[in-house]
């Protein structure tokens, strides 16, 4: 039976590069993985990745390059502890085709929004455990290191 956290700790230099990805693509959806060691839990290599998509309301991962990141995580004895996308128009909530698309219980779902959709400013970063269809948001801690 997999045990989940119901908190995702990730460092402040984590945490803005997500933001600064999601940013930085606007206003198409930005997508990528926060490495991890294998059963760890812990975030620790950012890998931006190419939205193939290239789209303002859906994300893919290029199949190759997922193929590749897989390999990579692998051979490095890691696994993807957060899985992040961007919401360029809405809330960082996830979409049907988010939960539908959500296949690694194990992860950290981390949604930031580019859009100012509720007043409290330029962005919003939330996470989620998204697991057979069920979506449970979690607390976020910002440290400085682990």
């Amino acid at each position: 039976m997999l045990i989940l956290s119901n908190m995702l700790t990730i460092t402040q230099a984590l945490y803005d590069q997500i933001v600064e990805h999601s940013r930085a693509d606007h206003p198409d959806e930005a997508c990528g993985v926060v490495a991890g060691p294998a059963g760890s839990g812990r975030p620790e290599r950012f890998i931006p990745m190419l939205n193939a998509a290239r789209s303002p309301t859906f994300y893919e991962f290029d199949s190759g390059d997922l193929l590749k990141l897989y390999r990579d995580m692998d051979d490095r004895d890691e696994e993807p502890v957060v899985i992040y996308h961007s919401h360029t128009a809405t809330e960082a909530y996830p979409s049907r085709t988010d939960i539908s698309y959500a296949n690694e219980p194990g992860a950290h779902y981390v949604l930031v929004s580019t859009a100012d959709t509720d007043g409290a400013g330029d962005f919003q970063f939330r996470s989620f455990r998204i697991v057979e269809g069920e979506v449970t948001e979690e607390e976020v801690r910002v440290v400085q290191a682990y």
